[in-house]
């Protein structure tokens, strides 16, 4: 394919019927459920390993979680 032969489209219409269309946002809908689980689950893996290597390098909270250090 010659690259200086190809032509620009724009699209302005889609013609849907109604009900298909409300079937087709219900399906990204309950598509969407798995894949905010998974992100979920990774997010919090990364924060865990960031919050355990950013805690033994600078120590954790001054006095713990429960003020058991003196200072």
């Amino acid at each position: 394919m010659d690259p200086r032969s190809v032509e620009q489209v724009t699209v302005v219409d889609i013609r849907m019927p109604f009900f298909s269309m409300v079937i087709l946002m219900v399906k990204w809908a309950v598509a969407s459920i798995p894949a905010f689980l998974i992100l979920t689950v990774l997010g919090s893996l990364v924060f865990g390993i960031l919050g355990a290597v950013m805690g033994g390098l600078f120590g954790g909270f001054p006095g713990g979680m429960h003020g058991s250090r003196p200072w």
